[in-house]
């Protein structure tokens, strides 16, 4: 099947073509003529597997170049990222149709979206709490959205997001096409579905909460005190069977474990950043640029990178502490072995994350192997280094000679190199009563 089967027109085959794409995802084959049809929808679909051209491509379609101000399609998702990643695809793939597209979300200055909103758009992506916000005070018109995104709609449940989402949807038209896409999908979505789409399109193309089948998965049963000194041996020497690591998306549970496991990792000679809720918007972009560059090895992140993120050639992800909802774990390694490419995840588990590991392993419906922790320099105070194994207790050798900060000095091989709202990422809870935090 080639995207020409689809029903999609000339303008739309021809920006496909560009992007390089002739031949649909399975969700992209089932979801495109769903939504051409004006069909509710409730698609589920790994991780990399063009959700965003399954919704994007059919409502381009659907509208055709007005001059009013107001939006008529709206699409919410739960992180800046992603939404700007979103309305990026929107205008690649409309290049060719007079339609126009902006986004919305916090941690920049407001008055540029303003400004855009008041010149009008046909598709309006956004992060809820700044559309709110602006709505509430009569800058953004919803009055007109004809069709309605809810995009990565388990986190925007999971992040707190439920009450923003019920107050955006009273300030819609009740007749509207409503979509909801993810990777993951728990029974709060199922309830959410059933009060917000009619006679849906059910479509789900593989496993529910299963991973890409490209990833491979292994872990380290490893010391919680000792996993950054496993992380900078692997990347700095690497080890007979693993390989010396050159780039990496690293996740770590908190804003502050994210800052000091970065600034670790700067200190052993590994270029590395941190992106989290509590970086400016800014600041997240620059490290983002970086990392795709190359110019950093280690992106360390929160949550907030596990959901939009499209790193093209990323061929490693670190669970450098494992998540406490097991459905964050899938899509944290859905970064990698993305677009049919291969990658490895890899997770460092201490004895008090074993519990984490099994719950994941049971929503996953597979288990994750152990491989053979390799020998590494665990510094101790003074002059004397520990060396670590899993096979033996740690026994006291003397520190090599070698220059201070370049030990562990990541190494990048060139044609190796990856080339590609408003919530926190600390604690939280459920959708019933569950707290928002920024992203």
């Amino acid at each position: 099947m080639n995207f020409s089967d689809l029903g999609l027109e000339p303008e739309l085959l021809r920006a496909v073509t560009e992007k390089g794409y002739d031949t649909p995802t399975p969700i992209q084959a089932q979801a495109i003529p769903a939504v051409l049809a004006g069909r509710d929808v409730l698609a589920g679909a790994q991780t990399g597997t063009g959700k965003t051209a399954s919704f994007v491509l059919p409502l381009l379609q659907k509208l055709e170049a007005r001059k009013d101000s107001a939006p008529r399609v709206l699409v919410l998702t739960p992180t800046r990222e992603l939404a700007a990643q979103i309305a990026q695809n929107a205008r690649d793939y409309g290049k060719y149709k007079a339609l126009r597209t902006i986004v919305i979300f916090g941690g920049v200055g407001e008055n540029p979206q303003i400004q855009a909103l008041r010149q009008g758009c046909d598709l309006l992506i956004a992060t809820p709490g700044r559309l709110l916000d602006l709505a509430n005070r009569g800058l953004a018109d919803l009055s007109r959205v004809s069709h309605f995104v809810l995009d990565e709609a388990d986190r925007m449940l999971d992040m707190g997001f439920i009450h923003d989402i019920k107050r955006v949807m009273k300030l819609l038209p009740q007749a509207r096409q409503n979509l909801l896409f993810s990777a993951t999908y728990n029974d709060d979505i199922r309830h959410l579905a059933t009060r917000l789409l009619t006679n849906p399109v059910h479509i789900d193309v593989a496993p529910r909460n299963s991973t890409a089948e490209r990833v491979e998965q292994v872990a380290f049963r490893v010391p919680k005190e000792q996993k950054r000194h496993l992380l900078v041996h692997l990347f700095g020497h690497g080890a007979t069977d693993e390989g010396q690591w050159f780039q990496a998306l690293v996740f770590t549970r908190t804003k502050h474990g994210a800052n000091k496991l970065a600034q670790q990792l700067e200190t052993a000679g590994i270029r590395a950043a941190a992106i989290h809720g509590n970086k400016s918007q800014s600041a997240r972009v620059k490290a983002l640029a970086d990392f795709k560059a190359g110019k950093i090895a280690a992106l360390v992140a929160t949550e907030v990178a596990s959901r939009g993120l499209d790193i093209k050639e990323l061929p490693m992800v670190v669970n450098y502490e494992l998540p406490n909802v097991p459905e964050d774990y899938v899509h944290r390694i859905g970064r990698t072995a993305r677009a049919g490419a291969t990658g490895r995840a890899v997770s460092l588990v201490a004895q008090d994350e074993a519990s984490l590991l099994r719950d994941i392993e049971k929503t996953m419906r597979q288990s994750v192997p152990f491989i053979e922790l390799p020998k590494f320099v665990v510094p101790a105070s003074g002059s004397e280094a520990t060396q670590a194994s899993n096979s033996r207790p740690t026994e006291n050798r003397p520190k090599q000679n070698q220059a201070p900060g370049t030990a562990h000095r990541a190494r990048f091989t060139p044609d190796r190199r990856a080339r590609s709202g408003e919530r926190g990422s600390g604690p939280r809870r459920g959708a019933a009563g569950g707290r928002a935090r920024s992203t």
